[in-house]
């Protein structure tokens, strides 16, 4: 007897699954200073402007003033003053400096590749 021929149900493709939206990352930045000095508002202020041009609703600026907390300096190991920590995203990076330049600012914080 032969074996009766069966329909195969037609192959169909999944439907494509959209990728759930992504909590975007926050930036955690630590800027050491020591006092009102020029040099620390200068810094602060350089580093906000980049943050709200590239990180805009993106970012934390833990600001430590060493005057007050001089303790603190030892965990990020700071020698000069001021100075930013990028903690997230990972790789912690170190910049020292006022900040001004832009261009090393990005590329210190991997926002802009080296040209």
């Amino acid at each position: 007897m032969p074996i009766p021929k069966t329909k195969t149900p037609a192959l169909r493709k999944p439907a494509p699954r959209k990728p759930a939206p992504r909590k975007p990352v926050v930036w955690k930045l630590r800027l050491y200073v020591a006092g009102q000095t020029p040099k620390s508002i200068r810094a602060f202020a350089n580093l906000k402007m980049l943050c709200e041009e590239h990180l805009k609703g993106r970012y934390q600026i833990e600001l430590i003033d060493l005057r007050e907390n001089p303790q603190l300096a030892r965990g990020d190991q700071i020698v000069a003053i001021p100075t930013l920590v990028k903690k997230l995203p990972l790789p912690l990076r170190t910049i020292i400096g006022d900040l001004s330049n832009s261009v090393r600012l990005l590329v210190g914080l991997d926002l802009r590749k080296v040209d």
